[in-house]
């Protein structure tokens, strides 16, 4: 059972549905559309509303934000029919580059891009790529280790560090 009344009157009549109705109400319901937006009254203002539509399409289509996309193709394209056809040449224009790129999103062409960016090719043979040697910058970044001198055998003159002699400190273990 599900509350249908939103108000917060107690004594409104609260009618208990089972859901059987929700296909009639969300067919009510449609997605709305940048047409059905407020449009500006004056030409510059409508202009500049346009210039944000398209920038907005632009960035929805980079981001694959199909919804955003959507909305903003619909309000640029209510703004550009509000304005006379000499006006906003260049915003035309670039509506419609946007307009191609917002209806190649499920073409064949930009599922097989899709792929091959998720699934790079494999080589035929199998072997993986040499890494790139680059002589100046890696020994520009990476000095070699100076080669490691043979010291041979030598012993600590206790005596000159003011310890006394090795004989006397082998017996005694004074502090």
């Amino acid at each position: 059972m599900v509350r249908r009344s939103q108000s917060s009157n107690p004594r409104s009549v609260v009618v208990l549905t089972s859901g059987t109705d929700w296909g009639t109400r969300a067919a009510g319901q449609r997605r709305s559309s940048g047409a059905e937006s407020e449009i500006p009254r004056r030409q510059p203002a409508k202009i500049k509303a346009l210039q944000q539509a398209v920038r907005l399409a632009n960035l929805a289509v980079d981001k694959k934000n199909w919804g955003t996309a959507r909305y903003a193709l619909s309000r640029a394209r209510a703004l550009t029919d509000a304005l006379p056809a000499n006006v906003a040449v260049r915003e035309r224009e670039k509506l419609s580059a946007v307009r191609k790129r917002y209806a190649a999103r499920n073409t064949p062409a930009a599922k097989n891009a899709k792929q091959a960016k998720a699934t790079p090719a494999k080589r035929a043979s199998g072997k993986k790529p040499a890494p790139k040697k680059s002589t100046a910058k890696s020994a520009a970044q990476q000095p070699k280790p100076a080669p490691v001198r043979d010291l041979g055998d030598r012993f600590l003159n206790r005596a000159a560090l003011g310890y006394g002699s090795t004989d006397e400190t082998k017996g005694s273990r004074t502090r």
